[in-house]
């Protein structure tokens, strides 16, 4: 029995007519020629990320421990800061409830020095076209992060408006999978 099906998709040189689904026990991941390959093929290494939380992530270790795990978001940070400074990385961190204030940050990165982007758009990732072009305008390159499978939770959980423009996708591995984004713009 399945009990965690995982989708990692993290975009790096590959022949670019190779598509592999590569299977361990309850974790998949499918490498896959993508649609951005052009933005794959350049070096997409950053020194100043900018990591966004959507609506809820403050509530992590509270709300749903059973899907979203007991860490709660201070941790999350705390860990990825440590990564960052280990690698002198510059980390801006953001979490907002409010899809207008994240629209905000997202285009402040116009000014800022941002390289690249690690978002969760959370509920957002369903539903928000507006947070989807805010992105999209930046054309910075960004990793899609959520904690929980999306593809083995509620039919409408299966449509991210994001998932096409993402450099990469980390989906179902919980906290860690902002970790690995982290490092795929470090070590890219």
């Amino acid at each position: 029995m399945l009990h965690c099906a995982v989708i990692l998709t993290l975009s790096f040189r590959v022949n670019s007519y190779l598509n592999a689904l590569i299977v361990f026990k309850n974790l998949y991941i499918f490498i896959g020629k993508s649609d951005n390959f052009q933005t794959m093929q350049k070096n997409i290494t950053a020194k100043s990320i900018l990591i966004i939380h959507g609506p809820n992530l403050n509530l992590l270790g509270i709300r749903e421990p059973d899907i979203y795990g007991t860490v709660t978001l201070e941790d999350i940070n705390h860990r990825l800061l440590e990564m960052a400074q280990a690698a002198g990385v510059q980390l801006d961190i953001f979490q907002n409830n409010s899809e207008g204030m994240l629209i905000d940050r997202i285009h402040s990165t116009f000014q800022d020095g941002t390289e690249a982007i690690i978002i969760n758009p959370a509920g957002l990732t369903h539903t928000s076209i507006a947070l989807r072009d805010a992105i999209a305008a930046t054309n910075l390159p960004f990793v899609e992060v959520h904690l929980s499978n999306i593809y083995a939770r509620e039919s409408f959980r299966h449509k991210s408006y994001f998932s096409d423009l993402a450099v990469g996708i980390v989906s179902g591995l919980g906290y860690k999978g902002y970790e690995f984004a982290l490092q795929f713009f470090i070590k890219s």
